[in-house]
C-alpha cells in the first residue's frame, strides 16, 4: 500500500478503531514493535481497525530515510501491511494536525518513538501509551472496541 495521507485529514467517523502509532526505523524499540503492530493488523484487521503508521524523525534522529526507504524497510523486514504514512512532526509548533488531536485530546505527547493512540470510529481518543508499554499489553483494550464495533455493525443490519 502506498503512502496514503488522505486517511489522516480527519479521524471520524470511520468505519474502523484505530491505533495511530509514531515510528522509527533506527530505535531499540523498533523490532519488538513492527513484530507486534503487524500480528495485530493481521488479527484484526483491516476490516474492523487498523494500525495508523506515522514515521518520525524527531526522537533521536531515529528515522533519517526519505518516505519511500522508509516504507521498503518496514514492507521487507517486517511484511507490514498497515497504512504507512509520509514523515511527520508528531511535536512542538510544526507537529501533524492529527497528533496535534491526539496529544490535545489524550492529555499525553510523545517524548520518544512508538507511542501509541487508540481511536474509536467516532474519533474518541481511548488511551494513549509510550513505547515501554507493550502492543501485547493493550491489546485487550483494542480488542474489545474491535469486538463493539463489530457488534455494532451486526444491530445496524
Amino acid at each position: 500500500m502506498a503512502y496514503d495521507d488522505k486517511m489522516a485529514t480527519g479521524w471520524g467517523p470511520k468505519k474502523w478503531v484505530s491505533l495511530v502509532v509514531n515510528v522509527a526505523s533506527e530505535c531499540g524499540f523498533t523490532d519488538q514493535h513492527y513484530r507486534a503492530l503487524q500480528q495485530l493488523q493481521r488479527d484484526l484487521g483491516p476490516h474492523h481497525f487498523n494500525v495508523l503508521a506515522f514515521p518520525c524523525n524527531q526522537f533521536g534522529q531515529q528515522e533519517p530515510d526519505s518516505n519511500k526507504e522508509i516504507e521498503s524497510f518496514a514492507r521487507r523486514t517486517y511484511s507490514v501491511s498497515f497504512p504507512m504514512f509520509s514523515k511527520i512532526a508528531v511535536t512542538g509548533t510544526g507537529a501533524h494536525p492529527a497528533f496535534k488531536y491526539l496529544t490535545e485530546t489524550s492529555g499525553k505527547e510523545p517524548t520518544w518513538n512508538f507511542w501509541k493512540y487508540l481511536v474509536a470510529p467516532d474519533g474518541k481518543v481511548i488511551g494513549a501509551w509510550d513505547p515501554t508499554v507493550s502492543v501485547e499489553e493493550i491489546r485487550p483494550q483494542i480488542t474489545a472496541l474491535v469486538r463493539k464495533l463489530i457488534l455494532k455493525k451486526r444491530e445496524d443490519l
